[in-house]
């Protein structure tokens, strides 16, 4: 079974839009860092179970050479939800049940935290985000959430929005009640309540 681990927000100015979604929620974003591989870098916001990911490009990180991950080379406008990541024990068996390939597993580390993820070459998200991405963190490593302090949001509701919610409802592994498939053109929104009350995005 996969377990939801945290969601991504993807954004263009990781500083601006840290400002903006720490009013817009009345709790403070934390200290995240970088990631050398795809080029990127982050701030994040516990919430509970899960985390909050905000996200976008490094300006000042080096070439890659290689297209960033969560769909960010082609990420334009305003702050959104971009990506769901769920976790698994066997990242090996639960990428052998999804209903497209969510990519290679990719070993990662930042500090002391060391994971892996699916991530697929060309940096989409597969099935456009229908299909999460796993990870897989390593034994030992202390899980992001029991690292952050607790900023009291809470997630509402995770929509996931695709021409085969159906399809992605009965396949998926996944038993959570706040996550929900809806049929239409595929996006995501999301419904948290805060310290502000209700926010959506």
């Amino acid at each position: 079974m996969l377990t939801l681990d945290h969601i991504a927000l993807a954004c263009t100015d990781l500083a601006a839009s840290a400002d903006l979604l720490s009013q817009m929620i009345g709790a403070p974003l934390q200290t995240g860092g970088q990631h050398p591989r795809y080029g990127t870098h982050n701030v994040l916001l516990g919430m509970g179970d899960i985390y909050l990911e905000l996200i976008a490009r490094d300006p000042d990180a080096a070439q890659t050479g290689r297209p960033t991950w969560f769909g960010l080379d082609h990420f334009t406008g305003p702050m959104r939800p971009a990506n769901w990541i769920c976790r698994t024990d066997d990242l090996g068996a639960e990428r052998a049940k999804m209903p497209v390939d969510p990519g290679p597993a990719v070993p990662l580390t930042r500090g002391d935290l060391v994971w892996d993820i699916t991530v697929p070459d060309d940096g989409s998200l597969p099935l456009d985000g229908g299909v999460p991405t796993l990870i897989q963190w390593a034994a030992g490593t202390r899980h992001p959430v029991d690292r952050l302090p607790d900023s009291t949001c809470r997630l509402q509701h995770w929509t996931v929005h695709h021409p085969e919610a159906q399809m992605l409802q009965n396949t998926l592994p996944l038993v959570d009640h706040r996550v929900q498939f809806v049929a239409g053109p595929a996006r995501f929104a999301m419904t948290l309540q805060t310290p502000r009350g209700i926010v959506t995005l």
